[in-house]
């Protein structure tokens, strides 16, 4: 990892830039696949996962057969796991299930706000280095808990075109049984557009590579929504001489064997614990099953010595972090101060593997400081709002002169004279 001692604060931005990715040239390269997934369906879809993932497929869907086998080639004990995780991310997201809103805003005028459940949803599950079953419940149990109607799936099949019994069973304890072996670009151009065997869906979730990643904004542009324009994972770490070195080092491991684009950022204003953590990964990281993902993370990332906490709280909230682990002695404190995140782990005992798996709140979050404007999902994303009003003749007689003179202000005649009509009628019914 890089040291940075006190940089001045005309060098943050360049400090704090996430690795290069050219956008505008990965839009270009995914719009091909997806003009042609929208042209050709199914077979384009057959081209591109031979081509992509090396496996010819004659079923895209996955079928019954395959679902109920997944039951019994995964062990108990990760069943019981999957169970665990499930219960929490259940328990915490059906407290966020909004309640109707109901007022009388004027005498005569009530107005109301309902959620409605979006019908026709489609996560994305990536499954190249890794099969995340974890994504299977962060994306299907707050799908279920909406209401939503119509949930698919898909996910990238593996070179004897299968898909991780892991991904299937999750899938099936939530009742997910609509699942394509589909992954990539091509993936969510058939969802945003639909084939012969894939329905379109009206929003799409989950976590990927880059050209996913292109390929969901530019399908965004015109389709279908999606939940948030989400690149590379990434971490920062606030810590201090009271934090244990050899926790934050398997939280930078943790987060660095994503992939080679992930990012840490440790910023503290001790340098004796930059050293301590160093030391740290030299031991473990040897250890590590994807240590050469993890290697070429750590060039990207950056250790950050500061002077005080008010220039590390205005760094990192200028850096707005996917995940923020904060294990400084005043967590609390410096908690409360923090705007931009997209999830915040508070205390040495809250790695962030913790929220990635079972704690309960949702890993799908916002990355590349759009934290600044973006939430993570949760049970909103999978609503709309739709307001309601109903006014009486008394509560239009209460509001129409506001209504006249504002419509009269702008100009638009027609405006008024839809409440005028509606008075001078409910003027002649009484008399």
């Amino acid at each position: 990892m890089n040291i940075y001692r006190n940089p001045e604060r005309d060098k943050w931005k360049s400090l704090l830039e996430r690795p290069s990715i050219d956008m505008e040239s990965l839009i270009n390269s995914v719009s091909e696949i997806i003009m042609q997934v929208r042209k050709e369906g199914d077979d384009a879809l057959r081209i591109y996962t031979k081509k992509y993932d090396s496996v010819d497929l004659d079923d895209i869907a996955v079928s019954e057969v395959e679902i109920t086998a997944a039951k019994f080639e995964i062990d108990e004990q990760l069943k019981s796991a999957i169970n665990t995780a499930k219960g929490n991310i259940e328990f915490f997201h059906r407290k966020q299930v909004p309640a109707r809103i109901l007022c009388e805003t004027t005498p005569g005028v009530r107005v109301w706000q309902e959620a409605k459940p979006i019908e026709k949803v489609g996560l994305y599950i990536p499954g190249g280095t890794a099969p995340l079953l974890s994504t299977v419940l962060m994306l299907g149990v707050p799908a279920k808990i909406a209401g939503c109607s119509e949930i698919i799936m898909c996910t990238p099949p593996n070179k004897n075109g299968k898909i991780d019994p892991s991904i299937l069973y999750t899938a099936s304890l939530l009742g997910i049984n609509k699942i394509f072996k589909v992954g990539g670009a091509q993936a969510i151009a058939a969802m945003a557009y639909g084939t012969e065997t894939i329905p379109a869906v009206y929003k799409i979730f989950g976590p990927g590579n880059q050209y996913v990643t292109a390929a969901k904004l530019k399908v965004s542009l015109h389709n279908v929504a999606i939940d948030m324009p989400a690149g590379p994972s990434e971490l920062a770490i606030i810590a201090d001489n009271s934090s244990n070195p050899a926790f934050i080092a398997s939280d930078i491991l943790s987060q660095a064997e994503h992939g080679p684009d992930s990012q840490v950022l440790l910023v503290t204003k001790d340098t004796e614990i930059i050293q301590k953590i160093q030391h740290e990964l030299d031991i473990q990281l040897p250890d590590l099953p994807r240590r050469d993902h993890a290697k070429k993370s750590l060039n990207n990332s950056k250790f950050i010595l500061l002077r005080n906490d008010e220039e590390i709280l205005d760094l990192i909230n200028k850096y707005a972090p996917e995940h923020l682990i904060i294990v400084c002695e005043n967590f609390k404190e410096m908690a409360e101060k923090i705007s931009n995140a997209g999830s915040v782990f508070l205390g040495e005992y809250t790695p962030e593997s913790a929220g990635d798996y079972a704690s309960g709140t949702n890993h799908t979050l916002p990355t590349n400081g759009s934290a600044r404007a973006y939430s993570g999902v949760n049970i909103d994303s999978f609503l709309k709002k739709i307001t309601y009003q109903e006014i009486s003749r008394y509560g239009l007689f209460n509001i129409g002169p506001a209504v006249e003179r504002m419509a009269r202000a702008e100009e638009l005649e027609a405006h008024r004279r839809a409440i005028r009509i509606r008075m001078n009628s409910a003027n002649n019914y009484k008399s």
